[in-house]
């Protein structure tokens, strides 16, 4: 599905707001979804992403749908402020420097290899999100990612080592699935400004 300008400024809004809400409660704000349209109270996964002087700063998100958009984004979008156990809580201070970024998942898709080679003949770069999956070792990594690591090779290992494993890591019941998202993200002023031509598509 592809959101509105106006669908993705909403959306973006939305973390905004509850990150903002945050910073002065502790929790997450309530997102009354019947103040959206369909679209938004879909049930879709989604990833909020945040970065600060184009560094990560933030990224919570869900493989799986677990209620309406609306209020996924919102719950992801503090999660990613404060929950993120790779940094220190948000603070006030830093919220005019963020971009913001979400992805919306689309369903994801079992690959079939029997070696690594197969598997990355496999990728498409730029497009495919991938899940890694073997026992009880999991990871993922967004589109997005191919931007800083775009040898297929090197994300493949790098996905392993997220998943906690070893970056030369092979077994026969290794799975992973991939999947598509679309991507969008501005900065914190130009989402308070209702700009919607300063949204960004991102890759993947």
């Amino acid at each position: 599905m592809a959101y509105s300008p106006q669908a993705r400024l909403s959306l973006l809004q939305v973390a905004l707001s509850s990150i903002e809400y945050g910073l002065r409660s502790g929790s997450p704000e309530t997102v009354n979804s019947q103040d959206y349209s369909q679209e938004l109270r879909d049930s879709r996964a989604c990833f909020v992403t945040l970065r600060k002087d184009q560094s990560l700063r933030g990224c919570i998100g869900s493989l799986e749908p677990r209620g309406c958009l609306v209020a996924d984004v919102a719950n992801n979008a503090f999660a990613a402020a404060f929950r993120d156990p790779r940094f220190q809580k948000l603070e006030a201070n830093e919220l005019d420097f963020l971009d913001i970024g979400i992805s919306v998942l689309g369903s994801s898709q079992a690959l079939a290899f029997d070696s690594q080679q197969t598997l990355l003949d496999m990728l498409r770069p730029g497009q495919d999100g991938l899940i890694l999956q073997d026992k009880t070792a999991r990871g993922t990594f967004l589109p997005t990612v191919w931007k800083s690591i775009p040898q297929p090779e090197e994300f493949l290992n790098q996905l392993k080592i997220k998943a906690g494993l070893t970056a030369d890591y092979w077994s026969d019941t290794l799975e992973v699935w991939r999947y598509t998202t679309e991507s969008f993200s501005a900065p914190v002023s130009e989402i308070r400004s209702s700009n919607e031509s300063a949204v960004r598509t991102e890759q993947g």
